[in-house]
């Protein structure tokens, strides 16, 4: 399928003004670019929205909490913002965050662990599962029904899984699904999908070694908790839903984990959305396309709710 329309002159008009790529800016310039890229809209719907600080076994961890315009107990979902491990935060997060909670009815709970290259890999990995099992232990006090969803764009998606990982082989929470959007699942930059998409479509095969290098150590990143389509062991995890972008360069690893997944076992809703590129999420208030895809993606989360 061609590229979506509303890409298409997207992409058209970005190139009209070139600026500087991602992999050539410092972390902080890269940081400030990606929050122009994706601000707050605080005149999003929402019950409400706390922002909370908890104490994590490596210092504070800021949490955002947002609640549906709905009462009553509800699912609670774990959400980890993209960015590469080393751009993104709370507020990149936050339209997503109210789109969550607006169209699944649930309470969310958005993480702002530790980015490199101020904190290497595995610090990411540690504050998102120290949040998650603050989450789960004072699931009541936030108004949690017990069930307990973790999901994330990209790198966020990453570490959702990981925590689905590390959660069962840790005796950790008990996790209702894992819901990823275009997520990075390996280090491995040579796949298919790079050579088609690794240039021209907003995420570029620069852009994800820039991240790769700034986040792990290269001997590292075999490790499951850095790549988990290497874990030698995906059996017992959470139902997954996976979806992907036919024009993103992470296109045929999110398909192979969820193959992966599937093969062990495992529940597994698969979608590669066509037309698309990577971080779609973040225009499913403007395009219909991204709209279209993000309202399917949600009816699959709901059979989990």
């Amino acid at each position: 399928m061609p590229l979506a329309p509303e890409y298409d002159a997207m992409l058209k008009q970005l190139s009209a003004q070139p600026g500087p790529a991602m992999s050539d800016l410092p972390p902080s310039a890269g940081r400030e670019m990606y929050r122009m890229m994706r601000p707050v809209v605080a005149e999003l719907p929402i019950g409400g929205v706390e922002n909370r600080t908890i104490n994590g076994k490596s210092g504070a961890i800021a949490l955002r909490i947002y609640r549906p315009l709905t009462s009553g107990a509800k699912a609670m979902f774990i959400n980890y913002h993209g960015g590469g491990w080393v751009i993104g935060d709370l507020d990149t997060a936050d339209a997503a965050c109210r789109d969550l909670a607006t169209a699944l009815d649930c309470i969310v709970v958005s993480v702002d662990y530790r980015l490199a290259p101020e904190h290497l890999f595995p610090a990411a990995v540690d504050d998102s599962y120290d949040a998650l099992c603050w989450a789960v232990a004072n699931s009541a006090s936030l108004g949690g029904n017990g069930k307990v969803l973790v999901g994330g764009e990209s790198a966020g998606g990453n570490l959702a899984a990981v925590m689905c990982i590390k959660a069962r082989d840790e005796g950790g929470p008990a996790i209702t699904a894992q819901v990823l959007f275009y997520p990075v699942t390996d280090a491995d930059m040579t796949r298919d999908s790079y050579r088609r998409n690794g240039e021209g479509f907003l995420l570029s095969k620069d852009t994800m070694k820039w991240f790769w290098d700034t986040y792990c150590p290269e001997g590292q990143r075999t490790h499951p908790h850095a790549s988990p389509l290497r874990a030698i062991n995906l059996r017992g995890l959470p139902p997954a839903i996976i979806a992907t972008a036919e024009f993103d360069p992470l296109c045929d690893e999110g398909a192979l984990y969820a193959g992966a997944l599937a093969n062990a076992g495992n529940s597994v809703t698969y979608t590669c959305y066509a037309g698309l590129i990577h971080d779609f999420m973040a225009t499913a208030g403007m395009f219909a396309c991204s709209r279209s895809a993000a309202n399917d993606v949600y009816a699959a989360v709901r059979r989990y709710l």
